[in-house]
């Protein structure tokens, strides 16, 4: 018999198209993803996918499987809200997640104030990984999210929602440690941490796209799979880095040297939802015009 679990697993794979990152997505080990897998094919009598040396290929019935999974979850979902939302003790919450580790004091604000004004829609926050919030979007697993940016989705709105100032990170004792402002030049001279694609995909792309804007193309000395994992590397003197002041205002590192820029750069936080204008909760539309009018003035 085909199970849920079995759908789940196929659309890692499918979505992801290798066992290793599927498997780190929905936290098991490989071997009983791939052997699970193998039962759906199974099961189904067809192949549903080709295993290449480097990537995986859906095959036409994989396509086909997977269109079909992935809205049979959807309709799951919302079978459930509309149950619950029959249940007169049951108060539908607004499912916001949050990405890449975000701590940021305007998102604390978005939050305190959404509190505030709605108390009658219970808040619920969810932390995971940008590709996995894209994914939770789809499925209408969750309402909302937060990130540095998620992969292109036409199915997915991104909405820049504010952005903090680009501060230049320095070890303890860095011979520019002591300067009161550099340059992005000066600064990226040195070997550079950066955020690794898989797993902080939104804030590598910023970073990119704004040391490709002005001509710098530093020694990588290492990537960093989170912003805590960023901070305790450049602390620890294996390289340089940037971070926005929000996430420094909030995580306060002592072992960091935090000194301004010449530059005029920020990092954009991001607003996402489903593109689905006709199934808006009114809790969802409210959150968003909430959300958005914490953007930069």
């Amino acid at each position: 018999m085909i199970e849920l679990r079995h759908l789940r697993y196929f659309i890692a794979v499918a979505e992801e198209r290798n066992f290793n990152r599927a498997a780190e997505r929905i936290h098991i080990d490989q071997t009983p993803l791939a052997r699970t897998v193998r039962d759906l094919e199974a099961q189904l009598g067809v192949a549903l996918l080709v295993r290449a040396p480097r990537r995986l290929h859906l095959t036409p019935a994989g396509r086909e499987l997977l269109a079909h999974a992935r809205q049979l979850f959807i309709r799951l979902e919302r079978v459930k809200r509309a149950v619950r939302a029959r249940d007169a003790r049951h108060r539908e919450p607004l499912r916001v997640g949050v990405a890449d580790g975000m701590a940021q004091p305007r998102m604390t604000e978005c939050f305190h104030g959404w509190r505030a004004v709605s108390p009658d829609v219970p808040l619920e926050l969810r932390e995971m990984r940008a590709t996995e919030l894209a994914v939770a979007l789809r499925r209408e697993e969750v309402d909302a999210g937060f990130c540095f940016g998620a992969p292109l989705d036409e199915g997915i709105v991104q909405q820049a929602a504010w952005s903090y100032p680009i501060r230049a990170l320095l070890p303890q004792g860095h011979v520019l440690a002591r300067r009161r402002e550099l340059s992005l030049a000066e600064l990226l001279a040195f070997p550079a941490i950066v955020c690794h694609p898989d797993h902080l995909p939104g804030l590598r792309r910023q970073m990119d796209a704004i040391r490709c804007r002005h001509g710098v193309a530093p020694v990588i000395a290492g990537e960093a799979s989170t912003l805590a994992g960023y901070l305790t590397r450049v602390a620890a003197g294996l390289g340089v880095g940037v971070a926005d002041a929000g996430h420094l205002q909030t995580l306060r590192r002592t072992d960091v040297v935090v000194v301004p820029l010449l530059e005029e750069l920020r990092f954009v936080t991001y607003l996402l939802h489903k593109r689905h204008p006709v199934r808006t909760s009114e809790a969802l539309r409210r959150f968003i015009d909430h959300a958005m009018s914490f953007r930069d003035a």
